[in-house]
């Protein structure tokens, strides 16, 4: 799937630019997922705080995800979109555009939620 060049309601909203980061964004959340799963089986913490694994998990699928579907789920909450550089935003001036770019970033947070919640249940047990 190539990146679009231009903003697609409810389908596009970032360039490659955006979607660097979100890759890396997504890299870190797995590496810092995998040494926090690492450390607590390491050093025998009690379940519950096993738990915390959901964290770097959910932000590594939110990463991915977003740039996989080459979409910001907090841009597409806000209402913009960015094709340019790093930190500048144009605005979504058709409520109808802005209503189908918040669908699909409730569709990226609930995926990575999912996600999240499925790497924690195996965490929780294992060990």
């Amino acid at each position: 799937m190539q990146a679009q060049n231009q903003y697609m309601p409810g389908v596009c909203n970032i360039g490659e630019n955006e979607i660097t980061r979100r890759k890396n964004a997504g890299w870190i959340g797995l590496i810092v997922t995998v040494i926090l799963y690492s450390l607590f089986a390491y050093i025998e913490v009690p379940r519950f705080w096993r738990l915390l694994i959901f964290i770097p998990a959910t932000a590594s699928a939110v990463g991915f995800l977003q740039a996989r579907m080459h979409f910001c789920a907090y841009f597409g909450m806000r209402g913009v979109f960015n094709f340019a550089e790093i930190g500048k935003t144009d605005t979504v001036e058709q409520a109808e555009f802005r209503a189908k770019d918040r669908r699909k970033a409730w569709q990226i947070i609930t995926y990575s939620v999912i996600v999240g919640v499925i790497i924690t249940i195996p965490a929780y047990y294992l060990s």
